[in-house]
This record gives C-alpha cells, structure tokens and sequence, in this order.
C-alpha cells in the first residue's frame, strides 16, 4: 500500500486585519516556538485608538465618581447616577474593542514548527482574511494510506507494520493509530492514520512510500 508522510499539524495564517506589514519575521524553511511574533503589523492607528479608550474610561470613571459624591449630598439624581454608570461601561466596552483590535497587529504562532510557504513580503498591504504563511509540525511525523475494507474484518488500532519510504531508503515501524469511519465506497478502501515508531528529522511531510502488513 502506497503511504504518504504528513504533518502532526499544519494550518494556513491568514491576516485578521487590513494594513501594511511591518515585520515579517519567518522564511521558507524556518523554524519558530509557539508564540513567537510571525507577522507583525503596522498599528500606530490601534496603539492612538488605546490609548484614547483608556482616556475615555478615565474620564467615565472620575464624572461617575463625581455623581456619586453628588448623589450622597443629595446634589445628583439617581438617574444622573445611572447614566454616569451606564456611560462607564460604554467606555470600558469600546476601550475593551480598541485592545483587541491591538491585539491583532501581531499574529503568532500557534504551535512550534516550519514555515512550508511565504505568501507575503515586507511592508506590503495585505486585506483582513488574505494568506499570510503556511506552518506545520513535522515532528512527530504521521502516515496516511488507504487499505482495502476487507482488511477490517482483522484491521485494528495498534496494528503494526514496515514502511519503506521512498526519499529516505530506509524502512521504519509503524502502527495504525486511527481507522477512518467510513469506507469509500468506489474504491472499497479504508482511509488509515498510523505513527512512525523511532523518527528521525529526516522525515518530512509529503514524501512517500510503500507499507507491508502481515496477514493473518
């Protein structure tokens, strides 16, 4: 059975946001931890709408304050009271918005992994949704093969088997870790998950090979 070498992880970063890159920290090929800065934006509009959000509270919270100082000297309403309060929250609400639209100037990696494609350069405009870097996880690395359904009749989780791949020239054990739950009913196959017991870094997503099972 043919065998196809893929990633524990892998997902496209697309841009969350319309702007202008200002850094863009990865190439092809390289490698990052979980949480480092991939792409990052230029967001001196956010960092002026923060900072005016954080003024606005500011200036909620000292007007709420002075109404209820009011309103113990019998000087304010309690709908005066309440609009102060309601305002408040209003301005920690917007301020809340203007932090999370922030937060989107910079888009870091999810997991620890390498680049498979660039789809962007330096200082270009980019629009919210556009492809930004492709990523995966090639370690550890998982096989993907399609087998005949009839082997489900003797196919479990845990069985185990030899992979010859292709680029490499050398032979590893493997065993299934997940049986797909349905079988394609054109072919009569049955999609399989299996690791790769013993990998090296040699192994990376997209080369191939040939599995051999023992039959029972």
């Amino acid at each position: 059975m043919r065998v196809l070498v893929a990633p524990q992880l892998e997902t496209s970063l697309a841009s969350p946001m319309l702007g202008r890159i200002l850094n863009l920290n990865v190439s092809l090929g390289s490698t990052f931890a979980k949480g480092k800065a991939l792409v990052e934006f230029d967001c001196k509009e956010q960092a002026a709408r923060v900072a005016m959000g954080a003024a606005e509270v500011a200036a909620a919270r000292e007007n709420h304050e002075a109404k209820l100082r009011l309103q113990g000297l019998q000087a304010a309403a309690e709908v005066d009271v309440a609009l102060a309060a309601a305002a408040l929250d209003k301005a920690r609400a917007q301020s809340a918005l203007y932090r999370a639209q922030a937060a989107q100037c910079t888009v870091s990696a999810p997991f620890a992994g390498r680049v498979a494609k660039v789809h962007v350069k330096p200082h270009q405009s980019v629009t919210a949704g556009q492809p930004l870097v492709d990523i995966v996880q090639p370690t550890p690395p998982k096989l993907r093969l399609n087998v005949p359904s009839k082997w489900l009749a003797w196919l479990t989780n845990g069985r185990v088997f030899t992979v010859a791949i292709d680029e490499t020239l050398r032979v590893y054990r493997a065993r299934v870790t997940a049986i797909n739950a349905r079988v394609d009913a054109a072919s009569q196959t049955i999609e399989l998950e299996a690791s790769v017991d013993k990998a090296g870094p040699e192994l990376l997503p997209g080369m191939s090979g040939t599995a051999q099972f023992d039959l029972p």
